[in-house]
């Protein structure tokens, strides 16, 4: 029996450092392999991913690529691992959820119902689309407001519902120190959503009352949520999150406050999605990035920014609204990985109408199994140290503050909106992520992949109409959801979706491959494969294809060596039992004579399936 050295835990103390380039090599021979003649850095870019922004995500991160020497401490500038020395290791985040309806009575239930249950604050949309300002007091009904924090969406009615909310706090005996509230004052943002200017001085005048008499009460908020769904990148929504705040802090102290009194009246809203890193990398860069704005203020101790993180909208779905879930727990656990103060879960129905007992349930509850079962806020800024989030967290922030300097050159926010100018950037951000999306090199699970048409659909009472008239509002569903509405229009009208049918070739190894490919992307669209019998040949191919009831389409599936074989016989019985357009599951140019068009890995998916319901004569 071999006896161990005791040596305590020098595991490798026996084997001789492996080298970066050593590694390299080991992937050069993988790729060999694969196909691909690369060797040393063109190995490892071959790895490599590209983000939005310019940004590269590479397959390996070693101390030399690591970022700042110092992301520093949490509490002190620059803020990178938390805006509080304690960050959310005491009492995790705050767990605030969202509420809309117009009811103040059905309004008040669910929200008695959320505090019973975990929920540590309330976030309120009031006025347009929301609870009458007048009936804000019946809506917090029951609500010990001393403990519960409100944080009000309240549109073009901002200073009507703070004047309001204060006064119910007052009504209510609760001494000024005691309120905590985020009034949601956001001209600008509201700008961005309508098109409708406001003037900042009501903004300033509550922000002045509120610095005077109320020391934990932010009365602006920088909501960034309008430019994340309006297709605008990360560093594209921290870069005018950062042009809003800084227009906010120069109305503020024109108007005659000081600037740590100004920092100190702001609170950010951002967008955290399923891109677990990207998330955390962004609030990260957001708190450097508003420390560096309020170094050059003069007031770099008063440079810790308040964050509120909600789950992204533009990743939620409507078909398959289960997975948004799991969305959300992702996007959940980077907010709090990345120091976010307050995190808001969107029930996974929030796409669908206003969201029932039981999304609200487990949305609230989201946010408890991380904190009390995963204990993921024990740890401050858990992801610090890490190569790549360092490096990313670094990259996004030059990235971010570029674009900063881009608005800010062109007059500033405001300034910006009015000319186009961040209309135009973000849809041309939009744009190409839109190709991805088509193209599925973004999947969608239960859209875009392995998508359920048999599913029942989720019925919602409808929410109110949200703001509009400025900029859009996208979802990465869309493209996808009109083509499964002109599917779900042709059931009702005909009583069965549209149909192609899948030619399989040869033994289910050869095949099973690609026509599962096939049936997967068909399905995105609407369209039902019809796969029986389970392999046809040029004597079964025709009366297969009459008895699938498909409507002029067929798809040939199998390997490239069977296709050489048998694709121009069976194409060609195909095409005499009916069969207007075949289509081959494979590399674009494999039995090109026998066969019209190819469906493949990174073909643009929307354009196929568009283009084969129109010939299926599915209405638009």
């Amino acid at each position: 029996m071999t006896v161990l050295p005791d040596d305590g835990l020098s595991l490798a103390a026996e084997f001789p450092d492996a080298t970066h380039e050593q590694w390299q090599r080991l992937v050069e021979g993988v790729l060999r392999k694969s196909g691909k003649e690369a060797s040393g850095e063109a190995a490892e870019e071959a790895l490599s991913t590209k983000l939005e922004d310019g940004l590269t995500t590479r397959p390996l991160y070693t101390a030399p690529a690591g970022a700042p020497d110092s992301s520093g401490f949490p509490g002190f500038a620059p803020f990178v691992r938390g805006g509080r020395a304690e960050g959310n290791a005491a009492s995790g985040w705050d767990v605030r959820q969202r509420h809309l309806g117009t009811d103040p009575a059905r309004v008040n239930e669910a929200v008695l119902a959320d505090l019973e249950n975990g929920v540590t604050s309330l976030w309120l949309t009031v006025g347009a689309g929301g609870i009458p300002v007048a009936g804000l007091a019946r809506a917090l009904d029951g609500v010990y407001l001393d403990l519960a924090p409100v944080s009000l969406d309240p549109g073009a009615a901002y200073a009507e519902t703070a004047r309001t909310l204060l006064a119910l706090y007052a009504e209510r005996g609760i001494a000024p120190e005691a309120v905590h509230a985020s009034l949601g004052a956001d001209p600008l943002g509201h700008e961005a959503r309508t098109g409708q200017a406001l003037d900042l001085a009501d903004a300033v005048e509550l922000a002045k009352a509120t610095a005077a008499d109320y020391p934990h009460v932010r009365a602006l908020a920088v909501d960034a949520l309008p430019y994340h769904e309006a297709g605008g990148s990360a560093a594209e929504e921290l870069g005018l999150s950062l042009a809003t705040g800084v227009a906010y802090l120069r109305a503020l102290t024109d108007g005659g406050l000081g600037v740590e009194a100004a920092l100190g009246q702001l609170e950010f809203r951002y967008a955290a999605t399923a891109d677990q890193f990207l998330t955390i990398a962004k609030l990260r860069a957001a708190r450097r990035l508003w420390a560096r704005i309020a170094e050059a203020c003069g007031a770099p101790a008063a440079g810790a920014q308040r964050q509120h993180a909600v789950t992204s909208p533009v990743m939620m779905t409507r078909r398959d609204p289960w997975v948004n879930m799991l969305r959300t727990t992702v996007a959940c656990m980077a907010a709090g990985v990345g120091g976010a103060d307050s995190v808001t879960v969107l029930p996974f129905d929030n796409e669908l109408g206003l969201p029932d007992a039981f999304a609200r349930r487990i949305a609230r509850n989201t946010s408890t199994i991380l904190l009390e079962e995963s204990h993921l806020a024990r740890v401050i800024d858990p992801a610090g140290g890490s190569y790549y989030v360092e490096q990313l967290t670094d990259e996004l922030a030059h990235a971010a503050w570029e674009f900063f300097q881009t608005v800010e050159k062109a007059g500033g926010q405001a300034a910006a909106l009015r000319s186009g100018l961040i209309a135009d950037r973000l849809a041309t951000t939009w744009a190409e992520r839109s190709k991805k999306l088509a193209k599925r090199r973004e999947p969608i699970t239960g859209v875009s992949e392995f998508p359920l048409l048999a599913e029942k659909p989720v019925i919602r009472e409808p929410a109110p109409a949200a703001p509009s008239g400025g900029l859009p509002r996208v979802r990465r569903d869309e493209a996808y959801e009109a083509l499964r509405a002109r599917s779900d229009a042709h059931l009702a009208e005909t009583g069965a979706r549209p149909r192609i049918f899948l030619a399989a070739l040869g033994p289910a190894a050869a095949h099973t491959a690609r026509a599962t490919f096939a049936a997967n992307l068909f399905q995105a669209g609407g369209i039902e494969p019809v796969h029986d019998p389970v392999s046809v040949d040029a004597e079964t191919a025709g009366a297969a294809y009459a008895a699938s009831g498909a409507d002029g389409i067929a798809v040939l599936c199998s390997s490239d060596a069977l296709y050489e074989e048998q694709a121009e016989a069976v194409a060609d019985a195909l095409r005499a039992a009916g069969a207007s357009t075949v289509f081959l599951a494979g590399r674009p140019g494999t039995a090109e004579s026998s066969v019209d068009e190819y469906v493949f890995a990174g073909c643009d998916a929307v354009a196929v399936l568009s283009s084969v319901l129109d010939r299926m004569g599915v209405q638009a």
